[in-house]
Parts: C-alpha cells; sequence; structure tokens
C-alpha cells in the first residue's frame, strides 16, 4: 500500500532513539526521570473536576456539541480576556473552541495555505507550524530565533519577496523551547510587519498564565491593530494542568476565526460539552491555582538552575513557561549529549534539534517532576557527567 506524498515528507520521530533507549534502561530496572515531556504533573484543580462531572451527568451533553463550541464557553473565552488584559471580544465572531490548541494550529494552515505559499515558521519552535504548512503543499520559511537577538524572530531579516509570498507567520510568546518572552515594542513592529506585508499572525499563548516573580505576559490581542492582522491560541492545557482534556480556543480577526470554524465543522465534531463548561471554570473561576502552580515550577527551575551553575553553566530561570533552554557543553551535540546524560545517569533531557536546525547546541529540560525528583536528576548529573567547559 503506497502513502500519499504528504504522509512520506513527515519527518521521522528524532526522540525515538532515546524512547528505545529508555524502554531498554526501564527492562533493566534503571530508575528513569524524565525531564523531557511537557506534561504537568500535578492532578488538575478539584472545581474544575467538580464541574466536569456535574455536566457529564447532564444527558443533555451527551449529544454532538457544535464544532465552534458552545456560546457559554466562548463568552468565558470573552471574560477571560476581558478581565485578564482588558481586551473586548465578541464571542459569536470571534472566538472559536479547539480540540486542543495543536488541532487549531494545524488546522489554520488548511484554512489559508495552498501549494506554492509561504509560512513563517520560528526555529527552534513547536513542530506543528511547519508540518502543518508542509501537509498543504506550502513552504515553511525558517525564522532563527537566536540567542544575541533575545530569541525572538528577526523581522528585517525575512526577505520582501518572501514576505509578500507568506500568508501565515507563527510565533509563541512565552516561547516554547527556549522560555523567551517577547516586550511591547516587538509586537507593535510585528503588527506593523504583518499590516506591510498582508500576512496573518498565529500567536501561540499556550504558557501566558505561567510566569514567575511578578511579570504577566501580555497578549498579542492587547497591542492597536492585532485583531485586524491576526488571532491567537489559548489553552487550558498548561496553567491548569488539562493537557489530557483536550480543550483551548482561538480568539481574533472574525474572518480568520471564521475560516478556522468553518474547517473544523467538516472535520471534527467539537469538544464534548461537559469538558467545555470544565474549561470555562478554569478560565473564569479563582485563579489562585495559577498561582500556585507558577510557584511549584519557579522552585523547581531554582533547584535545577543552581545544580548546572555550579557544573559550569551560566544560566538564568526562564521568566515564564515550564522549560529551561540549555546549550550543550564543548564537544557534544545536542543529540550526544542528551544520550550521554541518560546512559549516565538515566535522567531524559530533550536535544534542541528536535525543535529545528536553530535547536541545535541545546537542550531542553521540562520543569514536569516534582522537586525532590529534579533535586535527584541534577545529583545524578553532577555525580556521573560532573563539571563541564564551554
Amino acid at each position: 500500500m503506497e502513502e500519499a506524498k504528504r504522509i512520506k515528507q513527515l519527518p521521522p520521530y528524532l526522540f525515538a532513539r532515546i524512547e528505545k533507549k529508555i524502554e531498554k534502561a526501564k527492562a533493566e530496572g534503571v530508575d528513569v526521570i524524565s525531564l523531557g515531556i511537557g506534561d504537568p504533573d500535578r492532578p488538575t484543580p478539584d472545581h474544575i473536576i467538580d464541574k466536569l462531572c456535574e455536566q457529564a451527568h447532564n444527558p443533555v451533553n451527551h449529544q454532538y456539541p457544535s464544532s465552534v463550541g458552545m456560546l457559554s464557553f466562548r463568552q468565558a473565552v470573552a471574560t477571560y480576556y476581558q478581565n485578564r488584559f482588558g481586551v473586548e471580544l465578541d464571542p459569536k465572531s470571534e472566538v472559536v473552541s479547539l480540540i486542543g490548541s495543536k488541532e487549531g494550529i494545524a488546522h489554520i494552515s488548511f484554512c489559508y495555505l495552498d501549494p506554492g505559499d509561504v509560512a513563517l515558521i520560528p526555529d527552534p519552535g513547536y513542530p506543528v507550524y511547519g508540518i502543518g504548512a508542509m501537509l498543504c503543499g506550502a513552504e515553511p520559511y525558517t525564522m532563527p530565533l537566536k540567542v544575541e537577538n533575545g530569541f525572538l524572530p528577526d523581522l528585517d531579516a525575512i526577505p520582501a519577496d518572501v514576505a509578500r509570498r507568506a500568508k501565515l507567520m507563527f510565533v509563541n510568546y512565552p516561547n516554547n523551547p527556549t522560555g523567551a518572552i517577547a516586550n511591547d515594542d516587538f509586537y507593535k513592529k510585528l503588527i506593523a510587519f504583518a499590516k506591510e506585508y498582508n500576512i496573518i499572525v498565529c500567536h501561540d499563548a499556550a504558557y501566558q498564565d505561567i510566569a514567575f516573580d511578578g511579570y504577566r505576559p501580555p497578549s498579542f490581542l492587547e497591542y492597536p491593530g492585532a485583531k485586524e492582522v491576526g488571532i491567537e491560541f489559548g489553552s487550558c492545557s498548561k496553567p491548569y494542568n488539562m493537557t489530557g482534556w483536550r480543550i483551548a480556543w482561538a480568539a481574533g480577526n472574525p474572518r480568520v476565526i471564521e475560516a478556522l470554524g468553518r474547517i473544523k465543522s467538516n472535520i471534527d465534531s467539537g469538544v464534548f460539552q461537559a469538558v467545555q463548561y470544565a474549561g470555562a471554570a478554569a478560565i473564569t473561576g479563582p485563579q489562585e491555582c495559577t498561582v500556585e502552580i507558577s510557584k511549584v515550577y519557579k522552585e523547581r527551575a531554582q533547584v535545577i538552575v543552581d545544580a548546572l551553575n555550579s557544573l559550569g553553566w551560566n544560566i538564568k530561570p526562564p521568566k515564564a513557561t515550564i522549560y529551561l533552554w540549555v546549550p550543550v557543553p564543548k564537544g557534544y551535540t545536542s543529540m550526544t549529549f542528551a544520550e550521554h546524560v541518560f546512559e549516565k545517569t538515566g535522567v531524559v533531557i530533550t536535544p534542541g534539534n528536535g525543535y529545528g536546525e536553530y535547536g541545535e547546541g541545546y537542550f531542553r529540560i521540562a520543569l514536569t517532576v516534582e522537586k525532590e525528583r529534579a533535586q535527584e536528576a541534577v545529583n545524578r548529573i553532577k555525580e556521573k557527567v560532573g563539571k563541564v567547559e564551554f
């Protein structure tokens, strides 16, 4: 049976090599500590679970939901934006529900990209940005995220002929995998660039409610002109420990939201309504849980940063996200260092080149184990890997 060309073009899963090593190590009794997957380890807050249970018992919610989402959920998103950012949204035309933001990020490319079109993709970045464009037959154009630019794309470096062909641009702040944040000047310049070249900005804001030391990440939609040029993807997954629930949204430009809702109506049947009620309870209910969740990640980050710096690194804790983006020591590639650490310690880290060409030379640590396990992981690295050079 011959696979479609688009499937053949999908890149191999880079982490497969390490996964085989993990499976073998576990079979041999190794106590594996995974700092690789960005999946929160704490449970979903009780008030959200209670809302799900309450609504799951209502037979009205057992039927097909709307593909674009219940109006009450979309209103909850609008309320969240008003309360959190001072942004006004029309829940009927400027919000659509998603089966997790990953789904919407993939589908937006099908709304706007034809073969020969260009999508501007951050590198390193979430792989789905480029894969969605590739599946449409479009050309992903890499925007390097470099440390000297604060891991922000250099918009001035994008050739004018490429920008004129581009229809979509993906950006993501606070950023996965680098943990970088974006400032007002960047967003203002981004909007002006999008207006000049008639590009739709797709801002992935999955981490905007996980931040530390008083930092409050802005919404792209806060900035004048943002709704004229783009949309923002938001998610309950990370701030409320709801990755498995698959409830998220896109908000912003009504024409783009309508197109996304239209393609969804032809492809999926929406989010289980009880889950939508739970999502609404998350984003409009008590927010002390996100404060506590952020505190937990900050403590874990500090444990790991202090330990790595004692071994020769010079890294700072991030201001947001659940990740550390760490340079690879001298003499290693991203993959060989990840394999070296695992073979020596049983600790899993993610090689940076899994997020693109410009991720080479880095590895990512996810802060998704308890502080005691994080301490155990770095103790093993201290003992078995030791001092490093750059």
